[in-house]
């Protein structure tokens, strides 16, 4: 290969990562998600976060990727078993849809706060599903199975 074609095989590349992975310094999802381990579902209790994780502020909703968003806040025992779900479901399709969380008892990012004021009507947990094209397929209060999310992601990947 000559020099020429190195150095544009490389910027090519470099180019793709950069646009596959959106400009530096913005996520859109959270990732390495996991459940507290101190939550008593049985109380209204403030256990702490429900969710943990990476990018935990991310809330860029991105096309291309299916997005699944939970509202929550921490005194709810509706919360903590949605949450449950939010994780079993991470497992389950991680690195193919986006997850988004909102800790509403935390400071909110700017994009966390756009979603608020867009789906959120003060009743939790709330879930929302968005397919790659940024459609809402699924948009509720109250909890939701994890094989009802399962039925609206899997036709969406």
């Amino acid at each position: 290969m000559t020099i020429t074609r190195k150095i544009g095989f490389y910027a090519i590349s470099g180019f793709l990562a950069l646009f596959m992975a959106g400009p530096p310094g913005v996520s859109f999802a959270a990732t390495e998600l996991k459940l507290n381990p101190s939550l008593d579902y049985s109380s209204d209790s403030n256990d702490g976060p429900l969710i943990t994780g990476e990018g935990l502020s991310d809330g860029a909703v991105r096309k291309g990727t299916p997005a699944y968003i939970i509202f929550y806040h921490r005194e709810c025992y509706n919360s903590k078993r949605q949450a449950r779900r939010t994780v079993e479901l991470y497992e389950k399709y991680k690195g193919r849809a986006d997850f988004i969380i909102v800790d509403l008892d935390t400071e909110l990012s700017k994009e966390q706060e756009a979603l608020r004021s867009r789906f959120y009507r003060n009743y939790i947990p709330h879930v929302t599903v968005i397919d790659a094209g940024g459609k809402v397929v699924y948009d509720k209060s109250g909890e939701v199975g994890s094989d009802k999310i399962s039925g609206l992601l899997d036709p969406l990947l």
